[in-house]
């Protein structure tokens, strides 16, 4: 049971570091976020797909029902990525990834109203913690008009997210991890489609590369491993556990990109590590 445990940490931990990589190659994305989005989901859909096929998931929805939960945990996917994307391109990184990550407090509020569980008020402090230790990550805070807006977006962004993943967790008990994801990218696609005829793509070819970079670690793979880790955790201590990912975000920006972290960024960064460690052994305590 311990391994088991560890095992399902260790793959939420690494689909963690896979989604991480989208705030590096979002910067190198010459593109507009709705059109990054659009085609980061028909190639992420495009590898789910064949994965799918070659791993022979069944790909049927057993009912009507279970159709709309897919269709609302795709939308709030579209919703949450497009919201984040104009967060980053109005405020910045740092701000950017300050708001999203309010995701974890929200989650915790949100996931009684979801399940049957009752709100437990560790996961609200751990949050809470999480929430402190991002602040102190954050370079410098001014709230200028678009910054503002961004981090309002960002607030939005983290509540589209954290309630994509309640709705989602109540189906991964019943299909295949990658199955929800393909159906999310479908939804994601369709709703996006209208974006071809206003928005400029002569770009795209030549960001075809990192399109797919974030199409295939991002989404495939890394979404993919977090849906699954829903299985074995609850919403509230996967999103938690995922906070790392503003620490792995910083080691990969100081890897690719050379910037060098503050005094701030071990700070913030420990007190994250902390609440992640934290959560991992109290969580092995409930199973």
């Amino acid at each position: 049971m311990q391994n088991s445990h560890s095992k399902n940490i260790s793959i939420l931990l690494l689909g963690t570091l896979f989604i991480s990589t989208s705030g590096v190659l979002g910067k190198y994305i010459a593109l507009s976020p709705e059109v990054i989005i659009l085609f980061r989901a028909i190639l992420a859909g495009v590898f789910i797909f064949i994965f799918c096929k070659f791993k022979k998931v069944n790909l049927k929805i057993n009912s009507k029902k279970d159709a709309v939960s897919f269709l609302i945990s795709g939308s709030l996917m579209g919703a949450h990525w497009v919201t984040y994307f104009y967060a980053l391109k109005l405020s910045n990184v740092a701000l950017g990834m300050l708001s999203i990550f309010t995701y974890p407090i929200i989650t915790a509020f949100l996931e009684p109203l979801f399940t049957k569980q009752k709100l437990n008020l560790i996961h609200v402090l751990l949050a809470v913690l999480v929430f402190f230790g991002v602040f102190i990550l954050i370079p410098e805070f001014s709230l200028e008009n678009d910054q503002f807006k961004g981090i309002l977006l960002g607030i939005l962004s983290a509540f589209f997210y954290a309630v994509r993943n309640l709705v989602v967790k109540k189906q991964v008990k019943k299909y295949n991890g990658s199955m929800l994801m393909f159906y999310q990218m479908i939804v994601v696609i369709v709703l996006l489609i209208p974006v071809l005829f206003y928005s400029d793509v002569s770009n795209v070819y030549s960001q075809i590369p990192l399109l797919i970079l974030v199409a295939l670690l991002t989404t495939a793979i890394g979404h993919t491993m977090l849906v699954n880790s829903l299985k074995h955790f609850s919403a509230a201590t996967a999103s938690i556990i995922s906070s790392v990912q503003p620490i792995f975000g910083i080691i990969i920006a100081y890897i690719f990109v050379n910037e060098i972290p503050s005094q701030n960024t071990f700070i913030g960064g420990s007190l994250i590590l902390l609440t992640v460690i934290i959560e991992s052994f109290r969580s092995k305590n409930e199973h």
